[in-house]
């Protein structure tokens, strides 16, 4: 299984705020022309997740429920500062 750390690749904007999802990845998550995201933005992060065919189900709208729930930790100071290694250690736990 791949760590965290061997996942993280660079990419830049285009004018048109385009980004170009790295090769590697469109492969894994075996995207094509047209594939649907969920695309949403907090805290200068955004956060993509890929869908099926038929669009949202509960498993997405439980995903995103538990991202914005992080968020707000966040923003009322519930969090735990991690090491690099702990964090990527925690992070492939999702």
């Amino acid at each position: 299984m791949e760590s965290v750390q061997e996942t993280i690749e660079l990419t830049r904007a285009s004018s048109k705020g385009q980004i170009v999802i790295p090769k590697r990845i469109r492969k894994k998550l075996n995207m094509k022309s047209g594939s649907l995201f969920i695309v949403t933005e907090r805290d200068k992060m955004i956060v993509l997740k890929k869908l099926d065919e038929q669009g949202i189900d509960r498993k997405d709208i439980k995903t995103l429920k538990l991202v914005e729930d992080a968020w707000k930790d966040l923003g009322e100071g519930r969090y735990k500062i991690y090491s690099k290694k702990e964090f990527f250690k925690e992070f492939s736990k999702w």
